[in-house]
């Protein structure tokens, strides 16, 4: 099977940074992309960053210019670099990504159990 595993998540103040990282284990022919989303209470799911096996990323409005994604193809690895955090970036930060299992034909879509972020004011 295939599992996602994030850390890194905690309490910050406003204006700190925090660093999630997501790694992919298990049976993993190819990963096509990896990305965060983030779910607030009372809310809806939101892409925050992806990236694909080529590299190409794409950030939410609400976090370009402060947070970065990359990613490690060796280590099956993905991060979210967040600086400068505002309150309103509080919540659950899930690890995603879309890949071909090795005992399967895919691709298909996992995710991790998520990791909470919270922003102090």
């Amino acid at each position: 099977q295939v599992q996602l595993v994030e850390s890194g998540g905690g309490l910050v103040q406003a204006g700190g940074s925090l660093r999630l990282s997501c790694a992919a284990s298990g049976s993993i022919f190819s990963i096509n992309a990896m990305g965060w989303y983030r779910q607030a209470p009372g809310k809806q799911r939101e892409l925050v960053a992806a990236i694909t096996s080529g590299n190409s990323t794409n950030y939410a409005n609400s976090v370009k210019g402060r947070f970065t994604i990359s990613r490690d193809n060796a280590k099956n690895t993905v991060y979210l670099q967040m600086n400068s955090l505002k309150p309103e970036d509080t919540a659950v930060y899930y690890c995603n990504a879309v890949l071909n299992p090795g005992f399967v034909r895919g691709p298909y879509t996992y995710w991790g159990q998520g990791t909470q972020v919270t922003v102090s004011s």
